[in-house]
């Protein structure tokens, strides 16, 4: 006779087998991406570069899962509490974060306003930071920050004289208006677009700053990321349930074993 059923220890163990090869694929796809990257430009802009966060994010679900793993095939009470206690660690600091934002609104707004200027500035140095602002610009059909002329932050778009770019006082392609039935991008279509008013600019590319655009985005699409942020939680809730009692069905199984040692000499 035992105590730990069958069904929850595999259970716990597919389940975290799952996200173990997922955090495995991450990091791959990170480090990839990171290698295939110049020298240079990989120095360049480390706060924002998506390939150390995919690979900081799947090094610590590899460990966090291989815990659960290891944790729930063996019956190691010391992996599976270690696992409960990061995933609950991790849920509530989404929690915090979630209800913080809410909160001080207005001082995350500061922070992803600073966040795009930064973008901006690094715009030329790091090509998934550069594909990421043109996707940003062309989904949300904006500009800059604040608006088109933000851009001048960037040395390449910089409007001073002393600039030798090419893409002085320009934009952007990602900022230009849609062109119906354009077989080949114009590349060059945001030229110069810095030095025109907001009336004239508006004819060819977006005017209006992508923070107003993305705060408008999240208050009309409130039920779709409380949906994101449920998905996100649930599996981190199952796993906490089920590691939790995996433990407690090894504690009784270990309390049976030490009164059948106990009372083993007992006539009976």
């Amino acid at each position: 006779f035992t105590f730990v059923s069958p069904l929850v220890k595999y259970l716990l163990f597919f389940f975290n087998m799952l996200f173990w090869v997922i955090s495995m694929v991450m990091v791959a796809v990170g480090v990839y991406a990171r290698l295939m990257k110049h020298a240079e430009a990989a120095l360049a802009c480390l706060a924002v570069d998506p390939a150390i966060l995919l690979i900081v994010v799947g090094v610590l679900m590899f460990l966090l899962t291989f815990c659960g793993c290891i944790g729930s095939l063996r019956e190691n009470i010391c992996l599976l509490q270690t696992f409960s206690l990061c995933l609950t660690i991790v849920f509530l600091l989404q929690l915090a974060a979630g209800v913080l934002g809410f909160v001080f609104s207005d001082k995350a707004r500061g922070k992803v306003s600073e966040i795009i200027n930064n973008a901006i500035v690094h715009y030329r140095d790091d090509l998934d930071l550069q594909n990421l602002i043109d996707f940003g610009q062309k989904k949300f059909s904006c500009c800059g920050g604040i608006s088109y002329r933000d851009w001048s932050q960037n040395m390449y778009f910089n409007c001073s004289e002393d600039t030798p770019s090419r893409e002085r006082c320009s934009v952007p392609y990602s900022c230009c208006l849609p062109t119906p039935n354009q077989a080949v991008i114009n590349t060059m279509c945001g030229q110069g677009m810095q030095a025109l008013d907001y009336l004239e600019a508006s004819n060819v590319i977006y005017t209006n700053g992508c923070i107003d655009k993305l705060v408008n985005w999240i208050h009309s699409n409130l039920f779709l990321l409380g949906g994101v942020a449920l998905g996100l939680a649930i599996p981190q809730l199952v796993g906490i349930l089920l590691s939790q009692i995996l433990v407690n069905q090894i504690k009784d199984q270990i309390k049976l074993q030490l009164y059948n040692q106990q009372h083993r000499a007992d006539p009976w």
